[in-house]
């Protein structure tokens, strides 16, 4: 079972993204003003995400240390799952200082694992009254748990293929080439930025091909992070080619302004740019 995950709270992006509308679903049909998912950490317990219909109870990004919170003993609860209708009434959490702290009253919550089955952290209801919630009302709280564990395992997917798709192919000492494909976010264009520099760095590259046949372009924006390594792979003296650039990608103004600046070398395809450096393809 892993403990921790690699991935920061903003790379859950698609559970963040539906939370609420389940939570919606979750709060009317359970009748309780709040609804939360929690990540479980090496040493705290933090909220995700949270959605409180009226009072404030538990703000988003909320964290406690892991030994005095709830989720600790839903977790270690052979049954994965605590229901009380009375929080500073309930043994196991009358004493905890978060019950103090907190005020509240009904809680339910059972353990959020991902498709692995590995525990990922907590789903969690709670409300300022006290509610006696039924084995119905568990049951319904561990289907919605079964809907945010495979939003879980989507964001895990994404992060890790973005993190996976930095294919670099050394070509021989000192010249390699880096396909790029698909739509490059935030998190993916940091993860090319570091990859590639460091690549370079430690193989002491002298030429780098960058091939963007390719390339998704959003909302005509050629990728930032495709002009900033080469500028930077560029101070550090690696000789960058550009290749795979289509007629369309040539027409937009922003993306030919961009490669004017960086005075960059283009080629039509990998042949070309492999011959300029001084490289020839030959069939046996």
């Amino acid at each position: 079972m892993s403990d921790s995950y690699p991935l920061s709270i903003s790379d859950f992006q698609l559970l963040k993204n539906a939370a609420n509308k389940i939570f919606e679903v979750i709060t009317n049909r359970l009748n309780v003003n709040t609804a939360y998912v929690t990540r479980k950490g090496e040493t705290a317990m933090t909220v995700l995400s949270s959605f409180n219909k009226k009072e404030e109870i538990i703000p988003e990004g909320y964290s406690v240390e892991y030994g005095g919170t709830y989720c600790r003993l839903i977790i270690s609860n052979p049954s994965d799952t605590i229901r009380t209708s009375n929080l500073a009434n309930f043994d196991l959490t009358k004493e905890l200082a978060v019950t103090g702290q907190l005020k509240t009253k009904g809680f339910l919550g059972v353990t959020l694992r991902n498709l692995d089955g590995e525990v990922f952290g907590t789903l969690c209801v709670m409300d300022w009254e006290e509610k006696d919630f039924s084995d119905e009302d568990r049951d319904f709280l561990y289907s919605m748990a079964d809907i945010f564990s495979h939003l879980i395992e989507l964001d895990e997917t994404k992060y890790n293929m973005g993190l996976l798709n930095v294919p670099i192919i050394p070509i021989t000492n000192g010249v390699a080439i880096l396909t790029i494909q698909g739509i490059i976010d935030e998190k993916r264009a940091d993860h090319i930025m570091n990859t590639v520099l460091r690549y370079a760095a430690e193989n002491n590259n002298e030429h780098f091909i960058f091939d963007v046949s390719g390339l998704v372009i959003l909302d005509n924006k050629f990728p930032e992070v495709v002009t900033e390594v080469v500028r930077c792979l560029n101070v550090m003296g690696v000789q960058t080619i550009v290749t795979g650039i289509s007629p369309d990608f040539a027409l937009q103004n922003t993306i030919h302004s961009n490669l004017q600046k960086l005075e960059v070398k283009t080629a039509m395809d990998l042949e070309t740019a492999l011959e300029h450096i001084g490289f020839q393809l030959t069939v046996k």
